[in-house]
């Protein structure tokens, strides 16, 4: 991997910047987005007049991101980008408008859904890979991150390098299932635990396909003028190997361990570099600052903060505070409600599930007494502290107790109540989520077993 060390928290991210320059032509940029390695804030408040999504979408769903909001490609077409896609999707798909190829992508290489087989590109029963809008099947016994490491080779040596490039790469890896070539297993030989050695292999993959798509870069001339954002969706998942310690939790808790990301930023455009960038930052901040990277203008009612100033030049952030889920959902499985204003983080209600500090896996553990651990009560599974109960509420100093060790909210009244109703100033602007039950119009065999759009 040409560009690497990492280590921000996304409500509090801290962000390596490293080689820069800047001049008026227009940057290449590619956004790079790790599947379960670390994580932004899952679910935000949404401020439109549209039904959102609740959660991860599932293949049966008849909904999916909703249109009066353009995606960041529609912006960047109107500067004048190629714009291509590559690997996940998994924002709807049951009509075509709901596709890539319809929300400003020049080009779709990859799948629809979530949590799809590393070789035969199934999921939930049906098959899943297009390229564009044509179901295809790729080589069933080539690993992915080969698969799409040719395509991307592809679009960059046939880009027409007059206009300026956007790759939006959001990886497959390392989500489960935990599938790797023998070859990258092998490398860990000394992790006794398989699941773990087998995790750290596919990082190692994908590591390797960041590393073909710079070389890619560097062969087409366009290597110079390319800015690459690199960070993730959520927390490693402790089920599947996923490793956050000391950080406590993972994926599908707002603990830190499920809410830091790992991130950086590297290439064109930065002025300060070398340095890690400890400035609050927030999932939806990636797009309005992107797109300010680009050169465009950034809508001002919507809840990203353009932050490209602040990372090109190591300037203080201009977020303060951010949501880190509102769910009203029952139950609200990644975690009912939690906010960061400075360094404050105040937790109400159920935080999701992993709610411990989990260390990395070195010796043989048995998934089922993991899941069995898992499937337990809350109370069961996490004693009371104090007045902590999960409906009750959690306080924590993120700079002096960045792992969430001592609850304050007995301590720390005041502070509690005040971050208590800055979260419900939000709440009041919450669009319900839409969470439909599975529809069997979307079944793969009305469509030769392919999860395909036309049934919504």
């Amino acid at each position: 991997m040409e560009i690497f060390i990492i280590l921000p928290v996304l409500c509090a991210l801290t962000l390596l910047l490293l080689i820069g320059g800047r001049n008026a032509k227009q940057l290449n940029i590619v956004f790079m987005v790790a599947d379960d390695y670390g994580q932004a804030c899952l679910c935000i408040v949404i401020r439109s007049d549209d039904i959102y999504p609740h959660g991860a979408l599932l293949p049966q769903q008849a909904v999916c991101s909703p249109f009066n909001k353009p995606f960041l490609p529609q912006y960047l077409k109107k500067l004048g980008y190629e714009t291509h896609a590559i690997g996940k999707w998994h924002l709807g798909f049951c009509k075509w408008e709901c596709t890539p190829t319809y929300r400003g992508f020049d080009s779709f290489y990859g799948f629809y859904q979530g949590a799809e087989q590393y070789y035969n590109r199934t999921v939930a029963g049906g098959k899943d890979f297009r390229d564009d809008k044509q179901p295809i099947m790729p080589d069933t016994t080539k690993y992915s991150t080969y698969v799409y490491a040719d395509r991307a080779r592809k679009v960059i040596s046939q880009h027409d390098k007059s206009k300026p490039f956007y790759l939006y790469f959001p990886f497959q890896s390392v989500h489960e299932p935990i599938e790797v070539p023998v070859s990258y297993e092998n490398m860990y030989s000394n992790i006794k635990n398989e699941g773990r050695r087998k995790y750290s292999g596919m990082v190692t993959a994908m590591d390797d396909l960041v590393g073909n798509v710079t070389a890619a870069l560097k062969e087409n001339g366009m290597y110079d003028d390319t800015l690459f954002v690199f960070t993730a969706d959520n927390g490693g998942w402790p089920l599947y190997h996923g490793n956050n310690y000391p950080l406590r939790g993972g994926k599908v808790t707002i603990y830190e361990g499920g809410t830091r990301a790992t991130a950086f930023i590297s290439g064109k455009g930065l002025e300060k570099t070398g340095y890690t960038y400890n400035g609050m930052m927030h999932a939806v901040d990636w797009m309005p600052t992107i797109l300010s990277a680009a050169g465009g203008t950034p809508e001002k009612d919507i809840d990203g903060i353009d932050q490209w100033e602040s990372l090109r030049t190591g300037a203080p952030s201009k977020r303060t505070e951010c949501i880190y889920n509102l769910d009203d959902m029952n139950p609200p499985l990644q975690g009912h409600a939690a906010i960061r204003v400075g360094d404050y983080k105040l937790i109400e209600g159920y935080p999701g599930l992993y709610p411990g500090w989990y260390k990395p896996e070195t010796e043989t553990i048995n998934l089922q007494t993991k899941q069995n651990y898992i499937n337990t009560t809350n109370d069961e599974r996490y004693p009371k502290q104090g007045n902590v109960k999960w409906l009750g509420r959690e306080l924590y100093n993120l700079k002096d107790d960045p792992y969430e060790h001592h609850d304050l909210s007995l301590s720390h009244l005041d502070i509690a109540e005040e971050l208590s109703k800055k979260m419900a100033e939000y709440h009041k602007q919450m669009i319900p989520a839409n969470s439909p039950k599975g529809s069997v119009a979307s079944n793969p065999q009305n469509f030769d077993g392919y999860w395909s759009p036309g049934w919504c």
